[in-house]
């Protein structure tokens, strides 16, 4: 019998990087406390957490995991203007889903159960979560409150049936941790693995190699693909172009032709899978904002004091932000969103960092003069981009305040006329 040659290990192995995203992480939360809703339709959203006082008080003596499903607040009955951060998979049975404001929701599915996000408890297993991944995978980026992609190249397990051996630890692991479930999408590299996490949740686990193109990827919708959003899904349509593998299907140049130089390649690449973002550990910030939904319409004109006085706030609370954190930028936006859910936004790039809140408003103002106002508002926010360490700014010709103090503003905001409001 002949020997069985040992393993090539001059080849490098498989690049595996995995995508993991919570299951309706928001929802879940709340059914840690309450689990007899389980299985219900509930969404999370609103406005400040009263529910739990509520139900104390009218409950008194009772756990929480004994107060009847009776008690609970219906959207059915919920007035205001919030939007769905999350809805549990019954519920989007119906249509519901997040961003959705939850008075149209309300019409969808009257009978879900309505809670607001409790932010301490969602920050706290979400701190938890990452944790428990880092203790086997250490290199994990963080993409947000609920989902990271982590490098299985190099771990222990990670190759082993496509990195389903890790995955399945990493799954028990946060189970065990925290009570919740995730679901993981393990591929080539990132783009991929984002797309196979959607593939079998809840709690499921999904590999994909790279002679998998064609059937797993090639068959789904453009749009589930990170970064091709409505306007550019439409456009595909119109074009018959429906699934990645009609992206794929046409020449780099076409769509280079039809979609601009850098969209154009961008979309071949992704219609065949090509990715080579790296696993980022660390990142910096690339903006920070505010915005505020408000509890009823606002109009430029007739509200004028009452959005002046929002809209100065919401400034001095971004300049806060950076100061605290020594960040500075140069790029200062606005968002508005209108009464009938239109989005706009404007931005203004300075020649000079900032992180005064006077000078956000005098350039945020600015911003104001080019959208149109004729509308009631319903949100109202405030960004600051093009960000780098307070330290680290480039020195202005004429230099820069100390930090804290105001910075000279260059000459498109010193020659400012007032703001709309």
């Amino acid at each position: 019998m002949p020997a069985v040659p040992p393993p090539d290990c001059s080849k490098p192995p498989l690049r595996r990087i995995a995508h993991l995203d919570m299951d309706a992480f928001f929802a879940s939360v709340e059914l840690l406390r309450y689990p007899q809703l389980k299985g219900l339709p509930m969404v999370i959203g609103g406005g400040r957490r009263k529910v739990d006082e509520i139900l104390s008080r009218d409950h008194a003596g009772l756990p929480s995991h004994e107060v009847p499903v009776a008690a609970f607040p219906l959207l059915r009955d919920y007035v205001g203007r919030g939007v769905i951060t999350t809805a549990t998979y019954a519920a989007r049975q119906f249509g519901v889903g997040s961003a959705m404001g939850m008075m149209k929701a309300a019409r969808l599915c009257p009978q879900a159960i309505v809670l607001p996000v409790d932010f301490d408890e969602v920050r706290r297993l979400s701190r938890l979560f990452k944790s428990t991944i880092r203790e086997i995978a250490p290199v994990v980026e963080d993409r947000g409150v609920d989902e990271v992609y982590i490098d299985f190249t190099d771990v222990p397990g990670g190759q082993r049936e496509g990195g389903r051996v890790l995955a399945r630890l990493i799954q028990k692991s946060i189970l065990q941790a925290t009570g919740l479930t995730c679901s993981i999408g393990v591929a080539p590299n990132k783009l991929i693995a984002k797309l196979a996490s959607e593939f079998n949740k809840p709690n499921g686990i999904s590999i994909v190699h790279e002679n998998d193109l064609e059937s797993k990827i090639w068959p789904l919708a453009a749009r589930k693909v990170n970064g091709i959003g409505p306007k550019a899904d439409e456009k595909l349509k119109g074009l018959g172009i429906h699934t990645v593998g009609d992206i794929a299907a046409r020449e780099r140049d076409w769509l280079i032709a039809h979609f601009g130089k850098s969209s154009g390649a961008w979309m071949h690449e992704i219609s065949w899978g090509r990715d080579n973002r790296p696993v980022v550990t660390e990142s910096e910030p690339v903006s920070m904002s505010r915005e505020t939904t408000f509890e009823r319409d606002l109009h430029a004109v007739r509200d004028r004091a009452e959005l002046g006085a929002i809209f100065t706030h919401l400034c001095e609370k971004v300049g806060e932000d950076l100061q605290r954190k020594g960040y500075v930028g140069k790029t200062i936006g606005i968002k508005l969103r209108y009464d009938d859910f239109k989005t706009a936004t404007r931005d203004h790039t300075m020649s000079v960092f900032t992180a005064d809140g006077r000078t956000i408003r005098q350039i945020a103002g600015q911003c104001l003069k080019r959208v149109p106002l004729e509308r009631p508002l319903r949100l109202l926010g405030v960004r600051v981009g093009t960000l780098v360490r307070a330290d680290e700014a480039p020195a202005p010709t004429s230099g820069v305040a100390a930090p804290g103090k105001r910075p000279r503003v260059d000459a498109e905001a010193a020659a400012i006329t007032p703001s709309l409001f």
